[in-house]
């Protein structure tokens, strides 16, 4: 993923608190779950991502 891509996707979760995986974008997610951006929910019947300090840092929001 490009930098602005990554960007685009952190805003959304940061602004909804948490981030409903929609099908086709897994990959995206679990990208930025790798790069310790985000955290998936694997719990729940549809998994979501919230923000970790490190995605809050990258966004600069921290």
């Amino acid at each position: 993923m490009e930098r602005s891509e990554i960007l685009d996707l952190l805003e959304v979760i940061n602004q909804q608190v948490n981030s409903p995986i929609l099908g086709g974008r897994e990959d995206d997610y679990e990208e930025l779950e790798s790069m310790g951006l985000v955290k998936i929910n694997r719990e729940s019947v549809q998994w979501a991502a919230v923000m970790t300090p490190a995605g809050n840092a990258y966004l600069g929001h921290d």
